[in-house]
């Protein structure tokens, strides 16, 4: 319990920082985007560095499948203590992940008017995500949406070579 306090807020004081008017990144518009990229390059780099510590023999993954369901379970229950509510597939390259109380999320109001916050507080999990996958020999593209607060959707785009 404790560990997730302090994950949620040392992630809360990064995308604070990273928003602050007084940042070293530009304010302006390209400066979210700016934000945003450093917000995913760091979540990035927490994911390829969780890759690199699985053992070895949770490396060796059959299907494509496979490496989604070990996120949704395993890399989801260490990083959140839970487990992604739902999985879903086109068979084709892309996977759906879907929390429905997603925990960085749930600080947040439940207004329409905090869905416009929500992509700095997604960045750094798509991020993770991608930095596992990675690890894990897989290109991907990973981009997150919100319909309603504290529910979230992470659309995973495997690239084929």
């Amino acid at each position: 319990m404790v560990d997730a306090v302090l994950f949620e807020l040392l992630h809360t004081e990064m995308v604070a920082e990273l928003w602050a008017p007084d940042s070293d990144l530009d304010p302006g518009p390209g400066g979210q985007r700016t934000s945003l990229q450093v917000l995913e390059g760091v979540g990035f780099r927490v994911g390829q560095a969780l890759g690199e510590r699985l053992p070895r023999e949770m490396l060796a993954f059959r299907e494509e499948l496979d490496v989604l369901k070990f996120l949704c379970k395993d890399l989801w229950g260490a990083v959140f203590q839970k487990q992604m509510d739902s999985l879903r597939t086109n068979h084709q390259g892309t996977y759906i992940l879907q929390d429905s109380s997603f925990p960085l999320l749930v600080h947040v109001g439940s207004g329409l008017q905090y869905l416009e916050e929500a992509p700095k507080f997604l960045a750094f999990t798509c991020g993770l995500l991608r930095g596992t996958l990675s690890t894990l020999g897989i290109k991907s593209l990973v981009s997150a949406s919100v319909a309603a607060l504290p529910a979230c959707k992470f659309q995973v785009v495997i690239e084929r070579s």
